[in-house]
């Protein structure tokens, strides 16, 4: 794996504005707050957190879907923030996107090919002939068969539009693919099949993958660096590895005692989390999980952590480890 880095996000917040019960008051939840991190070429980054974490915010605003309120998303040097919409348009060939639900991915209305087409005539990607059989060759690629061309969703299982959904991205010749929940809403058995596939697909394309999943055991199969957010924030990161055999974060170490284990000597003890989670429009002053910290300290309840690294790429946001 290349240690190029492709992309470097700094600072990013991204607040959405609520009506509360004061009618002159205005209040903000923080669904990203103040997130920096980076990607390497090459690599999959993996992004794991509970519900509510800001994992898929987060990933829709690296491609700017939704705005963010403020930071910086670097791309080949460049702030893409500061991009107006004819050149973002453009960047949109090199940073796609895998949806958690195939079903609303894909228009029904539309033939298969003609979804996958629509990119490439977007872009002006080839001339008409290259560009359908640009078509059949991606098919083909994610495991499905020519004949597929012109038929309508309807037709396909849940793991057949996802291949569907993941050759429509591929039809722009991207760098990046944000995959949020891309195999949650699959079989078991379909899952590991569109894992190896997202696999193959890297090695074969030179992607780069930040893949978003609340799933630890998927996350630890197809990730090379592991980001664990909570309430908006990135409480931990490192590689997959020392991530899961060493997690330093409370917060972490709950989450990796939930995966369930093959045998007695896996096993570690179930670290159960107690306690109310925070508002995220009224955040605390300290630690974010100070309330729901099994080893909270009284510094917890008033400073916010900052960032120590134990090691070259493994740091963790937490007053255990002054």
């Amino acid at each position: 794996m290349s240690k190029n880095k492709i992309l470097q996000v700094e600072n990013l917040r991204k607040y959405f504005p609520v009506q509360g019960n004061n009618l002159f008051r205005k209040d903000t939840v923080k669904a990203v707050n103040d997130v920096s991190f980076h990607l390497y070429k090459g690599e999959t980054y993996g992004l794991v957190g509970e519900s509510g974490s800001g994992k898929s915010t987060l990933g829709r605003t690296l491609l700017r879907i939704i705005e963010p309120t403020s930071g910086k998303i670097m791309y080949k040097d460049k702030n893409i923030l500061d991009l107006n919409n004819r050149q973002m348009s453009k960047l949109r060939m090199d940073l796609q996107m895998v949806f958690q639900d195939p079903y609303s991915s894909l228009n029904p209305r539309m033939k298969v090919g003609k979804a996958i087409l629509e990119p490439m005539n977007i872009h002006k990607i080839g001339d008409k002939e290259n560009r359908k059989e640009t078509v059949f060759k991606l098919l083909e690629k994610v495991g499905l068969k020519p004949e597929h061309y012109n038929r309508f969703q309807k037709d396909f299982s849940g793991g057949q539009r996802q291949r569907l959904v993941i050759a429509r991205s591929l039809a722009v010749k991207p760098k990046l693919l944000v995959c949020d929940e891309s195999v949650s809403a699959l079989d078991v058995s379909v899952q590991s099949q569109i894992i190896n596939l997202f696999k193959d697909l890297q090695e074969e394309y030179q992607l780069t993958y930040l893949f978003i999943s609340h799933d630890l055991s998927v996350i630890r199969y197809i990730s090379d660096r592991v980001g664990v957010m909570y309430l908006g924030q990135l409480v931990e990161e490192g590689k997959v590895d020392d991530l899961f055999e060493n997690p330093l974060h409370p917060y972490t170490q709950s989450l990796i005692s939930s995966i369930p284990r093959a045998t007695n000597a896996q096993k570690r003890d179930r670290i159960v989390l107690k306690g109310d989670i925070p508002s995220p429009i009224d955040l605390p002053k300290g630690c974010f999980f100070y309330s729901r910290c099994p080893l909270a300290k009284d510094i917890c309840k008033n400073i916010k952590p900052q960032q120590k690294c134990l090691d070259k790429e493994h740091w963790v946001a937490c007053h255990l480890y002054n």
